[in-house]
């Protein structure tokens, strides 16, 4: 029997959408994120060692341009030119960082990829 080929997919075609129920843009045009912290070693810490039951995590400018960018119809390659257009110092190894970047939304659980 023949082997299947496994697709190959090009990480910046990707479309990624937002799967944090809550986040917003500050009046600085930063973004913050609001996550609750749920789970058992969660609620341990809680207790124990009196963290909040809520983080508010405060993305810098760079980060807040791309996550602002995500709407689930932009591909991650679409999103970069945007970010390349809007700040100029941010060409140097764009898309290794911003897959990077990306990578580590998927991992937290802020995005998923569509």
């Amino acid at each position: 029997m023949p082997k299947k080929k496994k697709e190959s997919v090009n990480y910046l075609d990707q479309i990624p959408r937002i799967s944090v129920p809550k986040w917003e843009v500050l009046e600085d045009g930063l973004v913050e994120v609001t996550v609750e912290n749920k789970g058992f070693f969660n609620v341990i810490a809680q207790k124990c060692f009196h963290r909040p039951r809520t983080s508010y995590i405060k993305l810098d400018e760079y980060g807040s341009c791309v996550f602002q960018q995500i709407d689930g119809e932009k591909s991650i390659y679409e999103i970069g030119q945007i970010l390349e257009q809007t700040h100029e110092g941010a060409s140097n190894q764009l898309y290794e960082r911003l897959s990077a970047y990306f990578e580590t939304l998927r991992r937290l659980h802020y995005i998923q990829f569509h």
